[in-house]
């Protein structure tokens, strides 16, 4: 998100929806300085911090080689897509751990745990394929500390079925065949991993993709 004016909307819907505290800061997860000031203006204001779900995730959309990319945007990819994810893991783990308690949750691609080939978007998918293997490795590290780390990996949700909840996909879907997934699909998965009772599912990579394998036709088509 990066409207000023859409940050706060969405953080008065929060609060007026739920009754809750909610706070909209501006911070570029992949720098390392707005990281900090991220953290430390939220236990500033909340206290402690218990659940991060990492969504940040650059994407080139033009189909590039590896050969034309700029050295500029692999770095982009690398920052935005798992130094960021180093940042925060550093930043809030140690808080998690004086409360010995915690629930990160990473957003992934389709197979993403497998490191698969993508054709035409290597530097993406590098840089996911390591934050993949960050969660796992992290998991095992921080299970001792009651904190567990998993990735989500969500399916080829397209444009407005992003914001719907599960009942309007449905409402949209054609008759005969499958609806198409939506962000409630997604909420839903994460809701879970950030529930009490989920403390001995940590170190997954869990796929939301109704079953459809998008890549290899990707693949095969680009």
């Amino acid at each position: 998100m990066h409207s000023q004016k859409a940050a706060e909307e969405t953080a008065d819907f929060i609060r007026q929806t739920y009754a809750v505290q909610a706070l909209a800061i501006q911070a570029d997860v992949s720098r390392y300085a707005d990281v900090q000031k991220l953290v430390s203006q939220t236990l500033a204001t909340f206290g402690r911090i218990d659940i991060l779900v990492h969504n940040a995730g650059p994407f080139i959309k033009e189909q590039k080689l590896l050969r034309d990319y700029q050295l500029s945007e692999w770095q982009a990819m690398v920052d935005g897509n798992l130094n960021s994810y180093f940042y925060l893991l550093q930043a809030i783990l140690p808080e998690m751990t004086k409360n010995h308690w915690g629930r990160i949750v990473m957003l992934g691609f389709e197979k993403v745990g497998n490191a698969p080939a993508w054709r035409y978007r290597a530097a993406y998918a590098a840089a996911k394929s390591g934050a993949a293997s960050l969660t796992r490795s992290v998991a095992l590290e921080e299970s001792r500390n009651g904190i567990t780390v998993n990735m989500v990996c969500p399916g080829d949700i397209k444009g407005m079925f992003k914001e719907m909840t599960i009942q309007e996909a449905k409402n949209q879907s054609i008759e005969g065949e499958k609806r198409s997934g939506s962000g409630e699909d997604l909420a839903r998965t994460i809701v879970f991993l950030c529930e009490e009772q989920s403390d001995f599912i940590t170190g997954n990579i869990i796929e939301v993709t109704g079953g459809q394998e998008i890549l290899a036709k990707r693949n095969q088509m680009e």
